[in-house]
């Protein structure tokens, strides 16, 4: 891979996620399982952070957890490639009168050094698998611990190399999805709007031992690991009682292995030392 590669990586998924930012919500809002992953993620955090602290979001997208955290009394710096996700996020702080506790930057999580509000923060915090659109993820991880508080944390929710849903679909005759995160090392071609990009997988302790020289794992749990993940679409409509007898055993059973191991996501949690 050339030293370019990575750059242009990701100018292709801010393009990808760019054309779709004006429908982002629309598409998504109204969705019960991503509501589900995003209460989830919240709760982690909620657990870990006392409001009032600074928050590094990256890969920030059009701001839904940005301004929830800024509810919380959180002060959030969101950070993005994407300049339409920016320019949706601008549009909602404006909306809410949040321009006091939300600010926003371009800049990508690959060359955080040109960061230009380097805190410091409590909380460094990327969603939903921003992180998996990069092959260099070590060093995005090696740029955190100058930019917490001691005793700052990190929470981050990432695509891990196997899925057990995913893996399930075999049955339904899906084989390029049910294996698509087998033998992934050098990534694997994801698309959104018609724009191809790589996709890179990342197992727990990927991310644990490259931090492990400053940071402590505070917490792990899998994302959608018994519930359904939410491309499995409809699922929480048209099964409502199975949907929610599901998130019951998940909730139970999230911390737990092999669950937090297989999910389609996993949050993981460091505490700077």
């Amino acid at each position: 891979m050339t030293e370019a590669a990575p750059q242009i990586n990701e100018q292709l998924a801010e393009a990808a996620f760019s054309n779709q930012s004006v429908v982002f919500d629309e598409l998504y809002s109204a969705d019960t399982i991503i509501a589900y992953k995003r209460r989830r993620v919240r709760e982690h955090i909620l657990q870990h952070v006392k409001p009032e602290g600074q928050i590094l979001e990256l890969n920030s997208g059009t701001g839904e957890d940005a301004l929830y955290f800024a509810q919380w009394g959180f002060k959030v710096h969101a950070t993005d490639i994407s300049t339409g996700m920016q320019q949706q996020l601008r549009e909602k702080v404006l909306k809410h009168g949040m321009q006091q506790v939300v600010s926003n930057e371009i800049c990508s999580y690959t060359q955080l050094e040109q960061l230009k509000n380097k805190g410091p923060y409590d909380l460094i915090f990327s969603n939903f698998a921003g992180l998996n659109c990069t092959g260099e993820l070590d060093k995005v991880l090696s740029s955190f611990a100058d930019l917490l508080n001691p005793g700052g944390m990190v929470t981050l929710v990432v695509l891990p190399k196997f899925c057990l849903w995913e893996t399930l679909l075999v049955f339904k005759g899906k084989f390029k999805t049910a294996f698509r995160r087998f033998f992934s090392s050098k990534g694997r071609r994801a698309h959104v709007e018609g724009v191809y990009f790589d996709c890179f997988y990342y197992a727990p302790s990927y991310i644990k031992k490259r931090l492990s020289k400053d940071f402590d794992l505070l917490g792990l749990e899998g994302l959608c690991t018994i519930v359904p993940p939410s491309y499995i679409e409809g699922f929480a409509e048209k099964h409502p009682r199975a949907y929610r007898f599901l998130t019951r055993w998940e909730d139970r059973l999230k911390t737990s292995w092999p669950w937090k191991y297989v999910g389609d996501y996993y949050i993981i949690s460091l505490r700077k030392k």
